[in-house]
């Protein structure tokens, strides 16, 4: 782990240096109110520029312009075919300014710069892949006797509240966006306070690229406040929401008035699972990074790393070798393998966690300290000796803290891996087919990972079992999360 030096925010894209404000009906807007909120860089604690602090009027403008242009034929009753050309625009528009939206977001959230260029190149995917689906989203013709012609029509749900995190915006705004505007539904989002400058900026590009005023609008502000109004709101049909576990069931809660409908992407305490069979080198890269990636603040972060007990030792050294030869720094520097945390507050929480682990009785084998003097950079934590009542063991941290587990046998592997509220991801790493397949059956998780970690595509689904969340992101069946079924009855 190196010291972290930080340079001053060169290049920093000329979109993010004036006041940003809310996008409704096609026009950039001050929020009634005129208040704004500051936007900092994680990395150097300093302010970037201000965004406006949307508040329950704003919202009610929004939501009467997605429902205005949800409700204008040029809009519902676009061709499917002229829906995928203008998708591959806003495809081609956001690769066009690839380099400018990757730094944005590396200023906005620490992330290196490296890692948010392969964001924005997953984002111009997303778009990609669901341009093919508008001329796919069929209904059926039923069978029936001959005095009737009985059909099935796939119909978008209308209006649209999506609320993203401040860990991957520009990913998830896609992951979002696409599909919903693919179906013909209209879109009032808000990205996290802490991250909206990306979010801000492709929603600018997708006007260039020839989107109809008022399809999307973007409320930046504060969750108690614009999410909250999003929520409630009855002019709103469907909640996407992606964040924790907490929030997503008060959000559950609140959509029961209006029975709107809701998915829910919500927070993990992954299993990672390393054999004895495995290779070795790559668990021990890819279980560095499910854990380091994103400073650990993914939704999927392998936190447990379940060791056979043949290799518990070799494991725990190696890596913790790894660990500490993180490089946190500059993340606008192509050596920079961490960023920093996003904020004091997530700062403060991962130090509470290691200290609540060394209360506990944890061992702390590597990290558990600040990095650097300036900026939220935390070091790669790795605890051990661990029960499964520890809290380390059970919460979701949300930092670049793991916990190393060794287990005996598969069995004993599958057991521990389950016993979790959460199941969003997990992997298993072996050599042998049979156990990799048996395994992955049986870890109750959205995503199970064989000899990888991570990886995703747009044509699969993502999502999580238990307190994880409802439904599922990408792939066919996120066609079926915005879109309603009507049956018609015709009398022949």
């Amino acid at each position: 782990m190196s010291d972290v030096a930080v340079a001053t925010d060169a290049l920093i894209p000329e979109f993010a240096r004036a006041p940003k404000q809310l996008l409704i009906g096609g026009k950039w807007k001050a929020a009634e109110s005129g208040e704004t909120l500051v936007t900092e860089n994680p990395a150097t604690e300093e302010e970037i520029t201000t965004i406006a602090r949307a508040g329950k009027a704003d919202v009610e403008a929004a939501v009467s312009a997605a429902r205005a242009a949800f409700e204008t034929p040029s809009w519902n009753r676009m061709n499917p075919h002229d829906r995928t050309r203008l998708l591959n625009r806003i495809a081609a528009t956001i690769e066009a300014n690839a380099d400018e939206i990757a730094r944005l977001e590396t200023l906005d959230n620490g992330m290196p710069l490296t890692v948010a260029r392969h964001m924005v190149n997953a984002a111009v995917r997303q778009f990609e892949y669901f341009a093919g689906w508008p001329s796919k989203i069929t209904g059926a013709v039923q069978p029936t006797d001959a005095s009737f012609f009985n059909y099935t029509l796939r119909e978008p749900l209308g209006v649209c509240g999506q609320i993203i995190p401040w860990n991957a915006p520009l990913l998830m705004a896609a992951w979002k966006l696409a599909p919903a505007l693919a179906c013909g539904n209209t879109v009032v989002m808000k990205p996290a306070e802490q991250t909206s400058l990306s979010v801000l900026r492709i929603a600018g590009l997708m006007l260039e690229a020839g989107l109809p005023d008022g399809v999307v609008n973007i409320l930046t502000g504060l969750g108690p406040e614009v999410g909250e109004a999003i929520v409630t709101n009855p002019g709103i049909d469907k909640i996407a929401f992606t964040g924790s576990t907490r929030v997503g069931k008060e959000i559950l809660r609140k959509s029961v008035d209006s029975l709107k409908k809701v998915t829910l992407e919500l927070g993990g305490k992954s299993p990672n699972v390393l054999f004895e069979d495995g290779d070795l080198d790559s668990a021990l890269f890819f279980s560095t990074m499910g854990y380091c990636s994103l400073s650990g603040q993914v939704c999927v972060a392998g936190s447990r790393i379940f060791v056979q007990e043949s290799i518990y030792d070799q494991v725990a050294e190696r890596l913790v070798a790894m660990a500490q030869g993180q490089k946190l720094g500059d993340p606008t520097a192509a050596t920079t393998t961490m960023g920093p945390l996003i904020s004091r507050q997530q700062f403060s929480r991962v130090n509470d966690y290691v200290s609540i682990g060394l209360s506990e009785g944890a061992t702390l084998l590597t990290g558990g300290q600040r990095s650097g003097e300036r900026g939220y950079f935390h070091q790669p934590t790795i605890f051990t000796n661990t029960n499964p009542e520890m809290r380390i063991v059970r919460e979701e941290i949300f930092g670049p803290v793991a916990v190393l587990i060794p287990f005996k046998d598969e069995n004993d592997a599958v057991f521990n891996g389950n016993a979790t509220d959460y199941g969003l991801g997990a992997a298993v790493w072996t050599r042998d087919v049979s156990r990799a397949h048996r395994v992955a059956r049986s870890l109750q998780a959205g995503t199970v990972w064989v000899n990888t970690y991570g990886d995703g595509d747009p044509t699969m689904p993502f999502g999580g079992y238990k307190q994880s969340g409802h439904g599922r992101e990408n792939g066919s069946e996120v066609i079926d999360a915005y879109t309603q079924t009507k049956a018609v009855f015709v009398r022949m």
